[in-house]
């Protein structure tokens, strides 16, 4: 299944990756938030009853035309937190050590010497909101990234038991301004998560490895790599991230990226692409 959020309110689906449905009043038929959901996203974490609900409704649901004029909004609303791996690519490994001007002396060393990293929910939007850049001196560098939402909550997993704790995945562009402060401040500018265009639920990836994903850049490609290449794969990722904090539902691991990061501007254009996952168009603007 594929769910997301378009602008306005409405809850998507769609079965069969083609046909999308206006779902949004099977919302009633969810328990109320309450108190105790402050750290969790309130639809993942009633994604089975939501997967019922769909089922039961979506043949008599109105039909949506979704293209690429369609509004997506981030398809997880609440993320407790956003936990980023470092350097998890080997080509860019490579990249930052001959470009350490940009990339500064700050961060060496292994992902487990490095730690993962958090980044602030407030970062957080969809694709039709775009990214905004804050300090115009300063390089905004866009970073491709398969991501993965949380669906129930793990504590202490072990490895060969991760994927059972992922509710799905989606397109992430982990932006970052570039400079000598910690990773959390400067990848923590409003906007800087980029979380779309919908969530496709992990029984529909059998192998998300396997996934080739790609950034353009005003049409340019820039970057595009497979996640088999990471250096720490997802399970390990949650496993590792789960030994200091207990993983949410809604949570989201943005799972690293690959070579060819770049400074994008105002006016710019980013579309990006997972096989399997959909396309984004994101664009660029001043804050």
């Amino acid at each position: 299944m594929k769910l997301g959020w378009i602008h306005g309110g409405t809850l998507a689906a769609s079965l069969d990756g083609d046909t999308w449905r206006d779902v949004t009043a099977i919302l009633a038929e969810l328990p109320a938030p309450s108190i105790d959901d402050g750290h969790v996203d309130w639809l993942i974490s009633h994604l089975p009853r939501v997967r019922e609900a769909v089922a039961r409704a979506i043949d008599g649901a109105p039909k949506l035309t979704v293209n690429d004029a369609t509004a997506w909004l981030s398809p997880v609303r609440r993320p407790g937190k956003i936990v980023g791996i470092p350097v998890n690519y080997q080509d860019h490994v490579d990249e930052v050590e001959q470009a350490r001007q940009t990339f500064t002396n700050r961060y060496t060393g292994s992902i487990r010497q490095q730690g993962f990293f958090l980044k602030a929910s407030s970062s957080l939007v969809g694709p039709s909101e775009g990214i905004a850049i804050r300090f115009p001196e300063r390089e905004t560098h866009h970073e491709l990234e398969l991501a993965v939402v949380i669906g129930q909550r793990a504590d202490r997993v072990r490895p060969e038991d991760a994927a059972g704790y992922i509710a799905g995945y989606c397109i992430g562009l982990d932006m970052v301004v570039r400079g000598p402060e910690d990773r959390s401040m400067r990848k923590s500018l409003d906007s800087y998560s980029v979380l779309g265009p919908w969530l496709t639920t992990a029984d529909q990836i059998a192998d998300p490895g396997s996934l080739f994903m790609w950034l353009d850049v005003n049409g340019s490609r820039r970057q595009s790599c497979y996640p088999r290449d990471m250096i720490m794969g997802i399970a390990e990722q949650i496993a590792w991230i789960s030994e200091s904090c207990t993983l949410w539902p809604g949570d989201v691991i943005m799972t690293g990226t690959s070579s060819g990061v770049s400074r994008v501007v105002p006016g710019d254009r980013i579309l990006c692409s997972i096989e399997g996952l959909g396309s984004m168009q994101v664009d660029v603007r001043a804050a």
